[in-house]
């Protein structure tokens, strides 16, 4: 089955064809990121007048690339949420009446376990790796969203906790401009904190005893508290506040994340979400894991961003498999 994916719930406009939900075809992803920089954060009507003028052109050239035309497709899922309320109404708007027009089904995917789902996803040149294994604990880490699940099934997602203020990507942009790093803060930061690896200066952990939820509003005030009372000081660093902010975040997720596959017995646990791409958190989770005999997936680097392809894939899980 050859099913047709549109995101559009932020800046980005995707469009995807995978098979049988897991083998990639096409991944298409037109970003407007450039129009949102000199503001510092998306701006909504940015965001959906863009969609609106790109969104055509993007699902022909997912066709195009998958070398299959309108009708060999056989669904069609689209993002139906959580998003900006406007790039949502743009690909639902085009999805639905691309589905009434051919006839095809359409199939409503969460944005969020769809991050999940990206670790399932496979280029040809990649058929031979081992899909994962569910149950499993999954972990979303993106602008809007810090979330932990326990994936039971395909359409089964159990929530066990989430932010209770500020996303971690949220956070990760807010410290880059307390240091004026630039929009967006997590590879800035990413790549910054490597040159400022040192043991004095540590930032609170919002621990949140008996809960697998988070918080980082506290660490993101911490570092604004700092910064002001520091930064005309001899040898202040911006280097080191980034190290010693980001082992703060990463920190939270490895434990949460592997408490959440100690107390469910569970040994897979499932990254997703734009924070995904973030190395520290790839290397101190892998590292964590072996202490806790638990298979730590994290996506293709393309599939941590938003994109089609994991709205596609879910798609037709959820296809194939309705909740019942």
């Amino acid at each position: 089955m050859n099913v047709l994916g549109i995101e559009t719930s932020c800046d980005e406009t995707g469009a995807a064809v995978v098979n049988n939900g897991w083998l990639v075809r096409s991944n298409i992803v037109a970003s407007s990121l450039k129009d949102h920089q000199q503001y510092g954060g998306i701006i909504p009507e940015i965001a959906s007048r863009r969609q609106l003028e790109l969104i055509h052109y993007v699902v022909c050239e997912a066709l195009d690339k998958s070398k299959l035309s309108l009708q060999d497709v056989d669904c069609i899922a689209v993002t139906r949420k959580p998003g900006l309320i406007g790039s949502l109404l743009v690909g639902i708007s085009f999805a639905r009446a691309l589905s009434y027009s051919l006839g095809k089904p359409l199939v409503d995917v969460d944005h969020i376990k769809a991050h999940i789902y990206a670790n399932f996803l496979r280029f040809e040149s990649e058929k031979h790796v081992p899909l994962p294994q569910l149950p499993a604990i999954g972990l979303v880490v993106s602008g809007g969203h810090s979330s932990l699940y326990h994936v039971k099934d395909y359409n089964r997602f159990d929530l066990l906790g989430q932010t209770k203020d500020d996303a971690v990507g949220e956070a990760f942009d807010k410290v880059a401009r307390i240091l004026d790093l630039g929009y967006p803060g997590g590879p800035v930061i990413d790549r910054l904190a490597k040159q400022g690896i040192n043991k004095e200066l540590r930032f609170p952990r919002a621990a949140m005893p008996n809960s697998y939820d988070f918080s980082f509003s506290g660490v993101k005030t911490a570092v604004y508290n700092y910064v002001n009372k520091n930064k005309s000081v001899d040898g202040f660093d911006p280097a080191k506040v980034a190290y010693s902010f980001q082992e703060s975040v990463v920190d939270v997720l490895v434990d949460k994340s592997l408490l959440a596959c100690q107390r469910r017995r569970i040994k897979s646990l499932l990254i997703g979400g734009g924070v995904a791409a973030n190395s520290t958190l790839r290397e101190r989770m892998f590292d964590r894991a072996k202490s806790f005999d638990v298979q730590v997936y994290f996506p293709a680097m393309s599939f941590c961003l938003d994109n089609a392809a994991m709205i596609a894939g879910l798609g037709y899980r959820l296809f194939s498999k309705p909740r019942g």
